[in-house]
């Protein structure tokens, strides 16, 4: 890990943020749980040796309209976030998985956990006619944008719908990172480039 670190180093690559899928805040197995923290806590762990700046951790898999299981997460995302904290590593939370699927959800897990707890925003996952809105609400909180268009089956990405999440983020007067992210057809790093010709457009016309 310490390897790691130094070859960041001597690249001059900042490690923002480690992204870590696995576990779930949210279940009721007091097994499951202490199991799932203890593998929560290893891998904050290993984000301090690397030099990550951040790890995102899943706020949870229970319906986002499951108060005590929202109470359950913002205890111990806020848990997680104190024990993160003397390793210089910050605990971010996204709009992903069950929990927080809603705009509603999200609110209500940052009521819960104010300041302690910053949030990623990803295009991809809020999905109907509330989409927009629900995005302006965790914007305010967050420190990086999952930047993920619709892409058709030959990896053209929906250009009117990106730019519609990109001007929601410029009105929000977000001003942190951008993650390219491309999950269509053909040649990803082509399909990359494309969604990055949008976003870096997008930015330039808003200074």
């Amino acid at each position: 890990m310490k390897q790691l670190k130094e070859a960041f180093r001597e690249s001059g690559v900042s490690f923002d943020t480690l992204l870590l899928d696995y576990g779930d805040l949210t279940t009721s197995d007091p097994k499951r749980l202490a199991a799932d923290l203890a593998f929560m806590r290893s891998w904050i762990d290993a984000a301090s040796l690397c030099g990550a700046k951040q790890i995102r951790i899943v706020a949870g898999e229970a319906e986002p309209s499951d108060e005590d299981a929202l109470r359950r997460a913002a205890q111990h995302l806020n848990a997680l976030s104190e024990y993160a904290r003397p390793k210089n590593v910050a605990v971010v939370t996204e709009n992903f998985k069950a929990l927080t699927s809603t705009g509603e959800s999200c609110r209500a897990l940052m009521e819960q956990t104010g300041d302690e707890v910053r949030w990623i925003t990803d295009f991809g996952n809020f999905n109907g006619v509330r989409k927009y809105e629900e995005l302006g609400t965790i914007l305010p909180r967050s420190v990086s944008v999952h930047a993920k268009a619709h892409y058709d089956e030959r990896g053209m990405p929906d250009r009117a719908e990106f730019e519609k999440c990109l001007d929601v983020v410029t009105n929000a007067g977000f001003d942190c990172a951008y993650v390219l992210i491309y999950d269509g057809p053909g040649d990803m790093w082509e399909g990359l480039e494309r969604i990055r010709a949008i976003v870096d457009k997008r930015i330039r016309e808003a200074i």
